[in-house]
């Protein structure tokens, strides 16, 4: 499944590239995602734990940086992991590319996620909801984590203010049903408008 998206951080791109070198402020940026070990290489493992609903999955796995182009400002993340209850896998090429917008930085994301097991009962369409919720609170933390790096703290004092953020079920999955019903209405009750006369 191909999940496209992008967002925007009021930061220069050469800023924002520099933060995304180091990966485990990247991954405290995602709630849920947690690097339990640096093995060298461009090579981490870690854990992303999610709830959908009634279902609590925690993913055990690695993830490995392919490519990061500095030129092109392109970094490319392969990740691999099995839920920890044997429930199901998941595989997922993360592609992210950094270009100036305004006196910012657009971030525009590709995703090729691949489900098995629990997760994968779950349409497309929740899946996609889900990924664009967790890819807004991603570019709020970003944005946050490095203006307060700006000014002086450090990532330590950062983390013991904010904590580990976890992605939970209730919030989540009501942000993404409302999201399915926006859709619905738009498709249904939107077209059938009266004319402005």
């Amino acid at each position: 499944m191909i999940i496209t998206s992008d967002f925007e951080v009021a930061q220069p791109v050469d800023k924002v590239w520099r933060f995304f070198d180091d990966i485990p402020q990247v991954a405290s940026c995602l709630p849920g995602a947690e690097l339990t070990k640096d093995l060298g290489d461009d090579k981490y493992e870690g854990k992303v734990a999610i709830r959908m609903g009634p279902v609590r999955l925690q993913f055990n796995g690695t993830a490995d940086i392919t490519e990061r182009d500095e030129a092109a400002k392109r970094i490319m993340v392969h990740a691999v992991g099995a839920d920890e209850r044997g429930r199901g896998q998941a595989a997922m090429v993360v592609g992210a590319t950094l270009s100036p917008k305004g006196r910012g930085t657009k971030v525009a994301v590709t995703q090729d996620l691949q489900l098995s097991g629990a997760a994968a009962q779950y349409g497309r369409g929740m899946i996609s909801d889900v990924s664009a919720i967790l890819m807004r609170d991603f570019s709020a933390s970003m944005q946050d984590r490095i203006e307060r790096l700006d000014r002086g703290e450090s990532a330590e004092q950062i983390a013991a203010a904010g904590g580990q953020r976890s992605a939970q079920g209730f919030t989540i999955a009501m942000r993404a049903a409302r999201m399915a019903l926006a859709r619905v209405f738009r498709r249904f009750f939107l077209p059938y408008q009266p004319a402005a006369s």
